[in-house]
Formats: C-alpha cells, sequence, structure tokens
C-alpha cells in the first residue's frame, strides 16, 4: 500500500477534510445528547440513552467514509495503540472532537433558556459511587463500547451482516442504560468535555478521561491481539515493528480501511 509522510499528509485536502468531520460530527453528537439531558426534576434514562446511542449511529453513518467517524478520543486512542491511525491523525482528530464537542454544547446553552439548562449533561460521579468504583464503571462500558467497534468494522471479517453503526449505537444505549445513573455514562471525554466548560464543574472529570481511554485501550489490545481469530504473537510483532512516521494514502478506499472505517457493512 502507498504510503506518504506526515507532511505529505498535512498537506492534503482529505486529512483536513477528515479531521472538519471529526469536529462537525461531535458537535452534533454533543448537542443532540446533552439536549436529551435537559429535564427536571428526574432525568428519563431510556430517552437519555435512546437519543446518545442514536445520534452516534447516525453519525457514523454519515461520517464514517471521511474519517472513519470516531468521535471519540477514546476510539481514535485506541486506534493509535494498535497503529491503526498515526500520531498526527490522533492529536488532530482529539483536537477536532473536543472543540467539536465544546461548540456544540456551547450552541445548545445559548439557544435555550437558562431556566431549563439544569446541570447541563454535566457528569459526574453520583453518591454513593465513589470516585474509584466510578472511575472502573467508565472502564467496563467504555470497554464494551470499543469492543463493539473493532468487531463489527473488522475488514478480515466475512460473517458481518447487517448495520456496523447500529450495533455501535446500540453499545452507546447499553452503557447508558447500565451507568447513566452513577457516572453520566461519558464513555467519551469529549463529550464530558463540551458540558464542563460551559458550566465550570470540574469535579471529578478525569475519571472521563482516564476511564474511557483505558477501557478503550484495553478493548483494542484484547481485540485485536486475543480474541480475533488470526491474532498472534508473530502479528503483535510486526504490528510494533513497522515504521514510524509513515500514514496511508489520502485515497479514500485507503483510508476507511486502515482508520477502521465505522460504516455499512453487508455480510457475504
Amino acid at each position: 500500500m502507498a504510503e506518504q509522510s506526515m507532511k505529505e499528509q498535512l498537506c492534503s485536502v482529505k486529512f483536513w477534510r477528515a479531521v472538519a468531520a471529526e469536529f462537525l460530527a461531535t458537535l452534533i453528537f454533543v448537542f443532540v445528547g446533552v439536549a436529551s439531558c435537559l429535564v427536571a426534576p428526574e432525568l428519563p434514562v431510556v430517552q437519555i440513552a435512546l437519543c446518545f446511542g442514536l445520534a452516534i449511529a447516525t453519525m457514523v453513518q454519515c461520517f464514517g467514509h471521511i474519517s472513519g467517524g470516531h468521535i471519540n478520543p477514546a476510539v481514535t486512542l485506541a486506534l493509535f495503540c494498535v497503529k491503526k491511525v498515526n500520531i498526527l491523525v490522533t492529536v488532530f482528530y482529539i483536537l477536532g472532537q473536543c472543540l467539536g464537542g465544546l461548540v456544540g454544547a456551547a450552541l445548545l446553552y445559548v439557544m435555550l433558556p437558562e431556566e431549563v439548562h439544569g446541570g447541563f449533561g454535566v457528569t459526574n460521579v453520583s453518591a454513593p459511587v465513589t470516585n474509584w468504583q466510578g472511575l472502573l464503571i467508565e472502564i467496563v462500558i467504555t470497554f464494551q463500547l470499543v469492543f463493539t467497534i473493532f468487531a463489527t468494522t473488522d475488514s478480515r471479517r466475512t460473517d458481518l451482516g447487517g448495520s456496523a453503526s447500529l450495533a455501535i449505537g446500540i453499545a452507546v444505549v447499553v452503557g447508558h442504560l447500565a451507568a447513566v445513573r452513577y457516572t453520566g455514562a461519558s464513555m467519551n471525554p469529549a463529550r464530558s468535555f463540551g458540558p464542563q466548560c460551559l458550566k465550570g464543574s470540574w469535579d471529578n472529570h478525569w475519571i472521563y478521561w482516564v476511564g474511557p481511554i483505558i477501557g478503550g485501550i484495553l478493548a483494542a489490545f484484547l481485540y485485536e491481539f486475543i480474541f480475533e481469530p488470526s491474532s498472534s504473537v508473530q502479528r503483535l510483532r510486526e504490528t510494533y515493528s513497522k515504521r514510524e512516521g509513515n500514514v496511508p494514502t489520502d485515497d479514500a478506499e485507503d483510508t476507511r480501511e486502515e482508520d477502521v472505517a465505522l460504516k455499512e457493512r453487508n455480510g457475504k
């Protein structure tokens, strides 16, 4: 496969289109997701779960062929750790995602009257859950999300049928149904970052970076090097013996393959 240097990638229109796609997809995801949380006094868990899940499924379907549809720093870092994307993509995607989350939250903040803001979808650990318990919860629910992403977008599989984006959306729904009352079920640092910035509430914010990142990286390693049927020690060695500094060509098909594009796949 053709490769290009990071300098060449920085000059590529398709690279910046992909970064813009991550920004816009995260903006929309955070806007509609947080909007579903602005209900008082009792938050309807099913409403929140379905809104976040369907939103991510829709965004993956819309932007997967452009950027890979990460829409989540934990997903991007997981892909980086198994060498599916390089450091340049990782840094710019995460910047785009965080900025998108901030702008999405800001747009919602100014569009709605302050009376309906409430907690504004800020994720926090709910008593009597401790911070460390909250961290473990975020690790587990993000693990199941990222494992689903890797399993349903694996180009080596021939048994896939139905919709990968829908499966990913369902994983987000499951995470919310299980944990939204305990931690807010973030699974996504950019989703937590936007509302936190607007409300200025940084209590336990580290949990929503450390937890999803650990869960995502664990899922990536376990799928790629243990549970994927063709995995082996030799494959692990080959993965980490690849040269650094080169990335796939910006041809659309190569980009989709290397970024493990989150798109619709029809089973054979």
